[in-house]
């Protein structure tokens, strides 16, 4: 679980109930038309800018990689990759059968090890296999962004909108209210579903992204380097190029060979 997108999401959350019972109560923040024209019409964007089938890969996976972490980090990678050379050298490819991992991309490597299929099939698979789940979470990424962008504008939109239909009823005093809370609402509403939800899990999904690329960059390395009957201490030693130069030498204890 990432606790800080919960947390940051709950805290906003907190932060805007207060500020709206610090002033009033909630039932004069609530406009089904601003509700509308934001969710309505930023959604309606996001289906012209953006093919079915992204939307149904990339908005659950998106939601899903924004509220948890991987299984393991690159570090815990390395050593388990070195851990893993060490028990192929001293079983086998057979040996490997029996080695159980929290890291499903990791897992499916060690099988194919395990199964005896050559090099450049599991470089092969495991690369497209990689390729093709960065390319539904940057999906979901970009999907997020675009409804950030939309919910503003679309704000504005309904803030027009209102705009319109106060002035066309500036005969009748007791519609002016109603329409200018609703054009300031859709207003309010496009900056909280941007700026609150929308682009800090684009942003979130981009970080995990980046991370992902480099944590299965460096299980299929570690896992074509097993298959090549490489060391222990070589793997480890090769693999600890993917962290950053402070946790090299400070953790890069190598395997005994």
């Amino acid at each position: 679980m990432d606790i800080m997108t919960s947390v940051g999401l709950t805290a906003g959350i907190i932060v805007i109930t207060a500020m709206i019972f610090m002033g009033g109560d909630l039932h004069m923040f609530i406009s089904e038309h601003a509700m509308i024209i934001i969710f309505g019409g930023s959604i309606s964007a996001t289906m012209i800018r953006f093919p079915l089938s992204a939307l149904l890969h990339g908005l659950p996976l998106g939601a899903k990689f924004a509220f948890t972490m991987s299984r393991l980090s690159a570090h815990d990678l390395v050593d388990e990759l070195a851990r893993i050379a060490e028990i192929a050298r001293k079983q086998g490819p057979v040996g490997l059968e029996k080695v159980e991992t929290d890291e499903p991309f990791l897992a499916k490597g060690i099988r194919y090890v395990a199964d005896g299929y050559d090099l450049d099939f599991i470089r092969d698979n495991l690369e497209r296999d990689r390729d093709n789940f960065l390319m539904h979470l940057d999906e979901g990424s970009k999907i997020y962004r675009a409804i950030g962008d939309c919910a503003p504008a679309f704000g504005m939109i309904g803030t027009l909108i209102g705009m319109v239909q106060m002035f066309a009823n500036m005969t009748d005093p007791s519609k002016l209210g109603p329409f200018m809370a609703t054009a300031l609402l859709a207003t309010l509403y496009g900056a909280l579903v941007a700026n609150l939800f929308c682009l800090p899990i684009a942003d979130k999904l981009h970080g995990k992204l980046l991370d992902e690329e480099t944590n299965r960059t460096l299980i299929i390395d570690g896992i074509l380097m097993i298959r090549d009957s490489k060391s222990p201490t070589l793997v480890r030693e090769m693999l600890l190029a993917y962290l950053p130069e402070k946790h090299r030498h400070a953790e890069g204890e190598p395997v005994p060979a």
